[in-house]
């Protein structure tokens, strides 16, 4: 008995470790990446939000429609997501992850915390 719950402990810690995940990453953390040109950014806003102002060089990619538009993003590019304040972009790294992009990185606090330059 002791052997099979071993077993089955064992089985739970190693498919538990082998899902990917992102990194959550500060405003000025995201803003060094982006300096050292290493991410394509992912702004998952409305189009309206993001038309009132973006980080430069962003893809709008809207968390409504972010599982129909998986197809047109390479999984090996690094990716930096960012919305408002940090809750959707959350969630849609966490999308991105559960399909199969293991270089996201979240910023935390958003589009609220952003302080550097702002695209129209």
């Amino acid at each position: 008995m002791k052997k099979i719950f071993a077993s089955f402990m064992l089985i739970l810690l190693i498919t538990g470790c082998s899902g990917g995940s992102y990194t959550d990453v500060s405003v000025d953390e995201a803003k060094e990446l982006i300096d050292s040109e290493e991410v394509q950014v992912l702004d998952v806003r409305t189009p309206d939000e993001f038309a009132a102002g973006h980080i430069p060089g962003a893809k709008l990619v809207p968390l409504q429609v972010i599982e129909s538009m998986l197809s047109e993003l390479d999984q090996d590019q690094k990716y930096l997501v960012v919305c408002r304040s940090g809750s959707r972009s959350t969630q849609a790294s966490g999308i991105l992850v559960e399909n199969g992009f293991k270089n996201i990185y979240n910023m935390t606090g958003g589009m609220n915390e952003w302080k550097f330059e702002i695209g129209q």
